[in-house]
């Protein structure tokens, strides 16, 4: 763990993001000090809820790191919320503390129920005042409390089974690592935004093996092929935006960049187009990764690239740890091959999770003590390969990150214009999926160009940008049943068709 690569390499580097640098004695000194400062200075006790907001930067991999030795639970939160999903998340966690960056912080002040933090001057001050005292493993261990939407929009707080102290958990994350191939063997490249749970989490599990940490402030492909190259990177993770966008630098760019520093690109939250992930490897070679999981979960199957080429589509086989089968309406378990509901057990771990403050949900994710769903339709042949085919909740993946139908469709319900709609994801290159919007207007209303525009402007003025659709079908009338359910297959299947997979 850190505290041992400290004493074993203190001037070496440990923690960047371009504008910050540490050494493993730094940050150490700094994690130590952040995990008193919670316990005492912020008055948090184990158990507790703290959350941050801020742009991808290195105090939010301290203070996560920091969590596990106070024994709190820690929530980032998505800067890209509106200011009232921001609220919700904040007062469901129970946050008594929020630390945020001055970028954030009107939004975070009007949106927290306890004390704001600001990073900078004000978090260093408190810092360097705080005990360095040697930090208790024998102490209980924190952990972070992802949030996830479910179908009706409204986000769950994910609560993973915690070991019972900070030697455990330590000792467990460094498992962990080596199980998803993260085993610290050179500087690992954070590509994605530190409030989702496998930028975060994978830099996590590295650094703990002994990867120093490079931050990426925000994507940018050439940029981060530089930083790949400057820092000798074997280990990242990627989604399947970015591979599309790489594809499209330059053939000089590309041509220009030497892919045998990269030994494991790990790559899931979306699905990927079979050409960009067969161009990506005869690119960089077979180091792709792919896997399939969820904050619930943790990673459930692996698949190298070279299982991938052999199986084409596949998300992997089950980890050790896992079993993953499909099972029917009814709850019985499917024979190979066929489609169902994907389920995961964890062979070693009864109820490895829980919703914060959820436990109907709870209890409606789990088929007995240790097999649960994340709600994907797909099959597992003989050989134990995991194929997904569609998503149970219709949920949208789109450049790796969740958006829910029934939360987009309340908003747009409320358009003056608008009868009823429906919103599903459809086919995208780049993004994997993009929102699309079905809408029956009212009388009086008329398909244009124009209300399309204002329709989304009204939409992107109570959600998040990313949450938007890209585009409106205006329908003649939408198709329900008579007890009033939306056919949305009959609006969905058109853009799929032909394609090997619903998802």
């Amino acid at each position: 763990m850190i505290l041992d690569v400290a004493r074993r390499d203190p001037g070496g580097l440990a923690l960047t993001d371009g504008e910050r640098r540490y050494t493993w004695a730094e940050l150490a000194d700094r994690v130590t000090r952040l995990a008193h400062l919670y316990r005492g200075e912020l008055g948090l006790r184990p158990g507790d809820h703290a959350a941050l907001l801020m742009d991808n930067r290195t105090e939010a991999i301290e203070l996560v790191l920091a969590a596990f030795f106070a024994g709190i639970w820690l929530t980032p939160v998505s800067k890209h919320l509106t200011e009232e999903e921001i609220t919700y998340v904040l007062t469901d966690s129970g946050a008594s503390v929020t630390l945020t960056d001055p970028a954030h912080e009107a939004t975070v002040r009007a949106a927290a129920q306890g004390d704001v933090i600001l990073v900078g001057d004000e978090l260093e001050g408190l810092v360097a005042a705080a005990s360095d005292a040697p930090l208790d493993l024998s102490a209980p261990a924190g952990a972070t409390m992802l949030y996830t939407s479910g179908t009706t929009g409204h986000p769950k707080g994910v609560k993973r089974k915690r070991p019972t102290d900070v030697a455990a958990a330590l000792a467990g994350q460094e498992q962990y690592g080596h199980a998803i191939q993260l085993d610290g063997r050179g500087p690992h490249v954070v590509t994605g935004p530190l409030y989702h749970a496998a930028p975060l989490l994978f830099a996590v599990y590295d650094m703990q093996n002994g990867a120093p940490v490079v931050v990426m402030p925000r994507w940018d492909e050439q940029g981060f092929l530089d930083l790949v190259t400057e820092h000798g990177a074997p280990h990242t993770h990627l989604v399947p935006t970015m591979f599309v966008r790489l594809l499209r630098l330059p053939e000089a760019a590309r041509a220009a960049f030497d892919p045998s520093v990269l030994d494991v690109v790990l790559h899931g939250a979306a699905p990927i187009a079979r050409d960009t992930k067969q161009q990506m490897i005869d690119w960089w070679g077979p180091v792709l990764v792919e896997y399939w999981g969820g904050s619930e979960s943790g990673v459930a199957t692996l698949a190298t690239s070279e299982e991938w080429l052999a199986h084409p589509g596949t998300v992997g086989q089950a980890v050790p740890h896992y079993e993953v089968f499909a099972v029917s309406d009814s709850g019985a378990r499917l024979p190979v091959g066929e489609t169902g509901a994907l389920y995961s057990r964890h062979r070693q771990v009864e109820h490895l999770f829980e919703y914060h403050a959820a436990a109907e949900k709870t209890a409606a994710a789990y088929l007995d003590e240790s097999a649960f769903t994340l709600g994907d339709i797909g099959s597992v042949d003989a050989e134990g390969w995991v194929f997904l085919a569609d998503r149970k909740s219709n949920m949208i993946i789109t450049g790796g990150v969740n958006v829910y139908p029934a939360e987009v469709e309340q908003v747009l319900a409320a358009h003056p214009a608008v009868s009823d709609v429906g919103v599903f994801g459809i086919p995208d290159d780049e993004w994997g999926e993009a929102v699309k919007a079905a809408i029956e207007l009212l009388p009086g209303s008329a398909p244009s160009p124009e209300l399309e525009r204002e329709i989304l402007v009204f939409a992107r003025e109570k959600l998040a940008g990313f949450k938007v659709p890209r585009s409106i079908d205006f329908e003649k009338e939408l198709p329900r049943t008579p007890a009033g359910k939306l056919y949305i297959r009959r609006l969905r299947d058109r853009y799929w068709a032909g394609r090997e997979k619903n998802i």
